[in-house]
């Protein structure tokens, strides 16, 4: 049974390996990451900004090698990509 987590976990893991969160700024959206609790016990991650696909990859491996299960996702009819982690 997956156990709980929470989004503040992620957000401070992904800081401190270098990664930066998105800004709405201008009116666009600064290229970075965003955490959303996605409910008791899993964690979506999103990517704003150019290269999706490639960031969240890159962030999917660093949450798998430190030993969080991750499943890149798409929202529902052709939405955002992200990244749904539990623990193991």
């Amino acid at each position: 049974m997956a156990r709980i987590i929470r989004a503040w976990d992620i957000d401070r893991q992904l800081i401190d390996w270098g990664h930066e969160h998105s800004e709405f700024e201008g009116g666009d959206w600064d290229p970075g990451f965003r955490v959303a609790q996605g409910g008791r016990r899993q964690v979506n991650v999103f990517w704003d900004g150019p290269g999706e696909q490639d960031q969240l990859r890159n962030i999917a491996e660093e949450l798998r090698q430190a030993g969080y299960h991750v499943v890149p996702t798409q929202q529902d009819r052709g939405g955002r990509r992200r990244l749904e982690v539990t623990l193991p």
